[in-house]
């Protein structure tokens, strides 16, 4: 089977790790991005210049008519997607649920959660054969980001739930659905939320007494796409450190 795999948010971080690896290993890649197109070129670049088979698509991935245009160019230029890694989200500058306003919060939650749904709806409607979707929730999800990421935290919570019941849904269909839960992963995304030194100061907290590498983060997303793990679905992989 010809394995075309959509990862979205993958301009940069975890999702550009994911990328390379997955081109490495023989898929056909897909790398969306928002904003950031000469990142995600650099990656199409870097990927075709080794033999891979890599393109750059833009879209907002919270937005259901940028989804649907998304998954059609797709269609039209690798053919029908087989796997998905639900990847993009955004962490905005750390604050306490009393300073919280609607706008903030919804941001939060369309950005992190109603893309993944979009996502996972359209991949699911081209999949008539199976195939796999990680969602790439965080640890916060367990820990709740009590003064700081609230909002995210929820928001990852519901893409735990959105794990467990898509799974179930899709499982006579063969198509499974898993997530891995990174921790303190060395990416751009600390300076977003306003502390771009955040690994050094909490590094004592972690078990392991370091920061993850996005590359450490996408070696779980590559082994549950994969057909290693193919009897594996509905299940949680945390990469964080011990935590």
């Amino acid at each position: 089977m010809n394995k075309i795999v959509l990862v979205t948010g993958a301009s940069r971080g975890i999702g550009a790790a994911t990328a390379l690896r997955l081109a490495k290993a023989g898929y056909s890649v897909c790398i969306n991005y928002l904003s950031n197109k000469t990142l995600a070129e650099k990656s199409v670049a870097e990927i075709n210049s080794n033999g891979g088979n890599a393109i750059a698509l833009q879209a907002d991935v919270s937005n259901e008519k940028q989804v649907v245009h998304l998954f059609e160019k797709l269609d039209a230029s690798l053919g029908n997607i087989t796997h998905l890694v639900n990847n993009a989200g955004i962490l905005l500058p750390q604050m306490p649920v009393v300073e919280m306003s609607a706008e903030r919060i919804n941001k939060i939650l369309i950005t992190n959660v109603t893309s993944y749904f979009l996502c996972s709806r359209e991949a699911i409607k081209r999949m008539d054969n199976g195939g796999s979707i990680v969602n790439v929730s965080s640890a916060a999800s367990r820990l709740g980001a009590p003064n700081e990421y609230v909002d995210y935290a929820a928001s990852k919570g519901a893409i735990d739930s959105l794990t467990t019941g898509l799974s179930l849904e899709l499982a006579s269909k063969n198509i499974r659905v898993n997530c891995v839960r990174p921790g303190f992963i060395d990416t751009d995304m600390h300076a977003d939320g306003g502390e771009p030194n955040r690994i050094e100061r909490v590094k004592g907290s972690i078990p392991l007494q370091r920061g993850g590498s996005p590359d450490e983060v996408a070696a779980s997303i590559a082994f549950l796409l994969s057909d290693d793990a193919s009897y594996i679905t509905g299940t949680f992989v945390d990469v964080a450190g011990g935590r």
